[in-house]
């Protein structure tokens, strides 16, 4: 988690994604308005409740999670409005296929960057509960408990080269924001509008996952919906606000920004020099008790938000995977999987 910032630039260089839903030529009947007003309603909603309750909210684990279980929610509906739509797997042209496939392979992949990063940022409680272990003995101890926190800092500063391949595969996700043109579908039409709206806010919420593992702000997206879109002006409050509160984050400085990582790593930075020498055991030594204490606390909070995280972050995978899965055996069954290289367009696991 490290390093420095680079200026902030808006995003999405190219155009308006939404382009192809123009209300010109573009007559929805009242069942297919009412579907897709639904589906924005509700995604505009998931979106409002996102909006952290104050700026020392943004970039808890609790408020992440709540981001991932949101996603959750969000692809979820995307399932029922392509039920509600009654639109058949052997009716979608090949351009929606390749899109979804797309998006999903995407997604499982981001998704298990951010598990191995997880299960990183985890492994280092093991160094925290060495040296908690030593805080309480001899001298020769406090030097154990020495190394296994100068241990932690080493780990948690350390690099997951499975980031770097997310940030190129979030980057080409955002290079295909802009959707193909439908013609002659107006179920298509309604698909492609809300598979959009999916895929903008997904993205934002990865970057912000990317931001806060990588340590730098340069991974932050600045996304646009169009003002027609029931959702625009709830993410765009959402986002500037979030955004915001990183940036200055990282602008002052900080290469940890998640809280309770902060928390932890305030405490290690108050005892390290403290036991460094290995001067005496902690024993009558009641404010670096306290101090112990306190590390213990915030090491526990840290672990178990860990934890937590971790299994939205499976979840979310989970509910990517299952649909994917479903789509290539609708297509199987239907005889529409005529490409070999559509078939075998699977992510892998390493």
């Amino acid at each position: 988690m490290s390093r420095p910032q680079e200026p902030h630039r808006p995003f999405l260089p190219f155009g308006n994604p939404f382009r192809m839903i123009s209300p010109k030529g573009s007559y929805l009947s009242p069942k297919l308005l009412s579907l897709l007003n639904t589906f924005e309603e509700t995604l505009a909603s998931r979106i409002k409740k996102l909006r952290p309750a104050g700026k020392e909210d943004v970039l808890r684990l609790s408020w992440m999670r709540s981001a991932m279980n949101s996603l959750c929610e969000i692809h979820t509906d995307i399932k029922t409005l392509i039920t509600a739509l009654e639109l058949p797997v052997c009716d979608w042209d090949d351009k929606w296929i390749d899109v979804y496939m797309d998006n999903s392979v995407n997604l499982l992949d981001i998704s298990i960057a951010f598990t191995s990063e997880i299960s990183r940022l985890k492994q280092g409680n093991l160094f925290l509960q060495c040296a908690l272990h030593n805080l309480g003995g001899a001298s020769k101890q406090l030097v154990r408990a020495s190394s296994s926190l100068d241990g932690w800092r080493q780990h948690i500063n350390g690099k997951n080269p499975r980031l770097d391949n997310c940030f190129c595969v979030m980057d080409s996700f955002a290079q295909k924001l802009d959707l193909p043109k439908i013609k002659n579908s107006a179920k298509g039409k309604v698909l492609m509008r809300a598979m959009c709206g999916v895929k903008v806010v997904t993205l934002w919420v990865c970057s912000i996952f990317a931001a806060t593992f990588s340590g730098s702000a340069k991974k932050l997206m600045d996304l646009q919906a169009p003002e027609p879109c029931l959702w625009a002006n709830d993410f765009a409050d959402l986002q500037s606000f979030v955004n915001t509160e990183i940036r200055t984050l990282y602008s002052s400085g900080k290469f940890m920004v998640l809280k309770e990582l902060e928390a932890v790593d305030a405490g290690v930075k108050k005892l390290y020099p403290v036991v460094r020498d290995g001067v005496g055991p902690i024993e009558g030594d009641e404010p670096l008790k306290l101090s112990v204490l306190e590390l213990g606390k915030s090491a526990g909070k840290l672990s178990e938000g860990l934890d937590l995280l971790g299994n939205d972050v499976d979840k979310f995978f989970g509910i990517v995977l299952t649909g994917r899965d479903a789509l290539l055996c609708n297509l199987r069954v239907g005889g529409n999987l005529s490409d070999p290289v559509r078939a075998n367009k699977n992510v892998v696991v390493s």
